[in-house]
């Protein structure tokens, strides 16, 4: 999943190699942590969020149909 994550992000922002998603789980949830470089913030969230809410999508989909937990995606400052 982290893969995923990265393979959407990275053609969004000038700053690829700063791209970074960490995996925290526990009993019921999973929550991949995801960071960018400070001035691809904007690129990752997009106007309203909507480009942040297509990559829950995306991630929210992908996971449901492979596990049972909760699945999470946070955007890092």
């Amino acid at each position: 999943m982290e893969q995923l994550i990265e393979a959407i992000v990275k053609p969004l922002v000038d700053y690829p190699d700063k791209v970074q998603v960490e995996k925290e789980e526990n009993v019921n949830r999973i929550v991949y942590k995801l960071s960018v470089h400070p001035e691809d913030m904007g690129k990752v969230i997009g106007k309203q969020g909507r480009v942040a809410k297509a990559i829950r999508t995306i991630v929210y989909s992908a996971a449901g149909s492979h596990q049972k937990k909760k699945t999470y995606v946070d955007i890092l400052d």
